[in-house]
């Protein structure tokens, strides 16, 4: 797909979007649902439920004390509690609702946007977007096809230090920007090996699978750890690494899939029931009649070994300079690697 149909779509089923949620009855409380309660899910309940232009309609999550907790920080927030559900589908069939907070497991965040945004609401998903690239391109058609607004949360590009750089970058600040590295290293935990057992009585652990494979429940799978199994998850490249990946292709400057892809890597360190590499290199190319352009990807969740003084950050490499950006701002160096600017942030 190409960068200038994906502008046109913004501008335009954003525009009609938009007119749906500030056209008549502008001053109304926009209502809204939040899909998933774990820690993003009650974050974002949290964060919501003192607006005076949103009121929290329902909470929904398979696990009845996630979803019970968060209408407790909503009532708390708002005054009123939600209505708690375990069912995506007792949402959507509510025309009330205007738009949801999808803040669920990775393999559900394709298909709830989707049957979202087909039954009329806007659409919040946390990042990363989807599962696979299928789900990505599904859910570009369904907002699309719905006029919906469907907004993906990868955090960082909200951080002004962020867009501070990416500005900077544009402008040439380190000349024409060839690579990009990014780099997540931190020390997650060994999660054992579990033997299957039955899920407790809170959990409707079926529809908590819902359209992944059903693997037999096991005790080190939630409420975390299902990021580090293939059908479930995308391991810490989409989990952390998701977010510098973003920051790494905006100060790349491109808009497209790489032309091609080589990765290496495996379980290195941990004995225990994850799936996903704890070690990894991926090396991403990009174009073919321009000058190239690439971005490393180097992960390792064993060693909390800050790299350039940050456990995970970007670097940018160009034909005048480089930069380093991390955790609270940026330094920019010249082809001497001297410190020629720095920018500070939260």
């Amino acid at each position: 797909m190409s960068a200038t149909p994906r502008r046109e779509f913004l501008k335009q089923t954003g525009a009609a979007a938009a007119l749906t949620l500030t056209g008549p009855g502008a001053n109304d409380r926009i209502t809204v649902a939040i899909i998933g309660n774990g820690g993003m899910g009650t974050s974002h309940a949290r964060q919501l439920a003192p607006r005076k232009d949103v009121s929290i309609a329902y909470v929904c999550d398979p696990d009845s004390k996630r979803s019970a907790a968060a209408a407790a920080e909503v009532e708390k927030g708002s005054g009123k509690a939600p209505k708690a559900v375990k069912d995506l589908r007792e949402v959507l069939d509510d025309k009330s609702v205007d738009a949801v907070w999808v803040a669920t497991c990775d393999h559900w965040h394709g298909p709830a946007a989707i049957l979202a945004a087909d039954a009329g609401k806007h659409v919040y998903v946390e990042k990363p977007c989807s599962h696979n690239i299928r789900e990505g391109r599904l859910m570009i058609e369904a907002a699309r096809r719905n006029k919906r607004v469907m907004q993906v949360g990868t955090q960082r590009r909200s951080c002004d230090y962020n867009q501070k750089a990416a500005e900077a970058l544009r402008s040439g600040a380190i000349g024409e920007v060839l690579v990009a590295k990014v780099w997540n290293s931190q020390l997650r935990r060994n999660i054992g090996h579990a033997k299957p057992g039955a899920p407790p009585a809170n959990l409707d652990y079926d529809l908590w699978a819902g359209p992944a494979p059903k693997m037999p429940f096991q005790p080190n799978l939630l409420h975390y750890n299902w990021h580090w199994f293939y059908d479930y998850g995308t391991g810490d490249m989409g989990n952390d690494g998701v977010h510098q990946i973003d920051v790494a292709l905006w100060g790349l400057g491109v808009e497209t899939h790489p032309t091609s892809v080589a990765a290496i890597g495996g379980k290195y360190f941990f004995d225990d029931d994850q799936q996903f590499p704890d070690t990894q290199y991926v090396a991403f190319e990009f174009g073919r009649e321009a000058r190239k352009r690439q971005l490393v990807y180097e992960m390792r969740i064993w060693s909390p070994y800050p790299q350039e003084g940050e456990e995970n950050g970007n670097a940018f490499y160009g034909t005048k300079g480089w930069m380093l950006l991390g955790r609270g701002g940026y330094q920019v160096f010249n082809s001497k690697n001297e410190v020629i600017d720095t920018v500070k942030g939260k």
